[in-house]
């Protein structure tokens, strides 16, 4: 994937509501401007990188990019775990990501015990991954530092905005 690691931000909407009442861990979730903007060698999978939310630190995440098979969406999506535990949700803020590797493809599951299971194995991957050198240092990027404001973010609505939101570089 020539295209990792990918710098995008956008502003956190609402999801499915699946992430922290079903499975028991959080999602933030792009709008559709952000995940119809991916490159086209950014696959549907599991991946791991970086998260920054507003201005705030930033942390190791684990994100699903696709259509999430044991739920059949019929709507592909980016799903961000960013692992740290915030005393709030943070819908309307900005979530800066730094995609840096892949995990394994989408699948699906025989049981929601299974998938949290895959998850959990996924954080755990995702924590080890970033680690690595290479990737750590992609946590100081000067991407984070120019994070902007939920009211600086321009409307996703002109195309130069998007480019702008989308390569963040």
């Amino acid at each position: 994937m020539k295209s990792l690691p990918y710098f995008c931000r956008g502003e956190v909407i609402r999801g499915f509501g699946r992430g922290s009442k079903e499975l028991g861990i959080p999602t933030a979730n792009f709008p559709d401007s952000v995940v119809d903007n991916l490159p086209a060698d950014i696959g549907t999978g599991i991946y791991y990188g970086w998260a920054c939310v507003g201005n705030g630190d930033v942390y190791k995440m684990v994100m699903s990019i696709g259509w999430n098979p044991y739920y059949k969406n019929t709507k592909k999506s980016m799903e961000t775990h960013v692992i740290h535990t915030f005393k709030e949700d943070f819908y309307g803020e900005i979530l800066s990501v730094v995609v840096v590797g892949y995990i394994r493809p989408e699948r699906s599951y025989n049981s929601l015990e299974a998938l949290i299971a895959a998850i959990n194995t996924d954080i755990e991957e995702a924590k080890a991954q970033l680690e690595v050198p290479e990737h750590l240092k992609l946590r100081d990027d000067n991407f984070f530092t120019s994070a902007p404001s939920p009211s600086s973010a321009l409307p996703p609505t002109s195309a130069s905005t998007s480019q702008t939101i989308m390569n963040g570089h």
